[in-house]
């Protein structure tokens, strides 16, 4: 989260413009077209559980603290946690975590949906991390063009109505169609072989 000793220095113009460079920043890393994994092995509140929301999966040690705490400081989550906090739990809890600034550890937040996977953490306090490059090397040996149109068919159905969401799922299948990497999936499967994507 943010540097409270910092922002109570801070001008109100200040503040909205840190503010605003934080959403920008957030967004950017829920926009990337790659997955991209949050490994949450300490604490992470205020705008650090907002960057873990605009991750596309989250990972936490069992002794983790996660929480919107911003209603204890009389201001709101303000780099999109109203927004995805709501989307990722559901919209009552995600007014009772917001509302009472409560934290929770990685056992409620797996719990509550808010993380895919919890760990418990090991002697050099890195096991979310180490949770989180066991499923990126899932994520590797797929086709990378499959893996980015999957999560740009996921990022914006989830937004629209089901009948437009698979619109865009038939919209971005095509994109796969014409790739090198169909065909070498293809021939990997027909050959018994693992495939050797490009990316093309």
């Amino acid at each position: 989260g943010a540097d409270l000793k910092e922002r109570a220095k801070m001008h109100s113009s200040e503040v909205s413009s840190f503010v605003s460079k934080a959403r920008a920043t957030i967004n950017e890393m829920a926009n990337l077209p790659v997955p991209t994994i949050a490994a949450i092995d300490g604490t992470a509140v205020g705008g650090g559980l907002e960057l873990a929301l605009a991750c596309d999966i989250r990972v936490a040690a069992s002794s983790a603290k996660m929480g919107l705490v911003e209603t204890k400081l009389a201001i709101i989550p303000g780099g999109g946690g109203t927004q995805r906090l709501p989307r990722a739990i559901g919209v009552s809890l995600a007014k009772e975590l917001i509302f009472s600034a409560r934290t929770v550890d990685g056992e409620e937040a797996k719990s509550i949906g808010l993380i895919s996977h919890v760990v418990e953490q090991n002697e050099a306090g890195d096991a979310a991390y180490r949770r989180a490059l066991a499923l990126a090397r899932e994520f590797l040996p797929q086709g990378p063009v499959a893996v980015r149109v999957a999560k740009l068919a996921i990022n914006q159905g989830m937004e629209v109505d089901l009948v437009t969401g698979l619109a865009i799922e038939e919209a971005c299948y095509a994109q796969t169609i014409p790739t090198k990497d169909r065909i070498e999936g293809l021939l990997a499967f027909k050959e018994k072989r693992p495939p050797r994507y490009k990316g093309e």
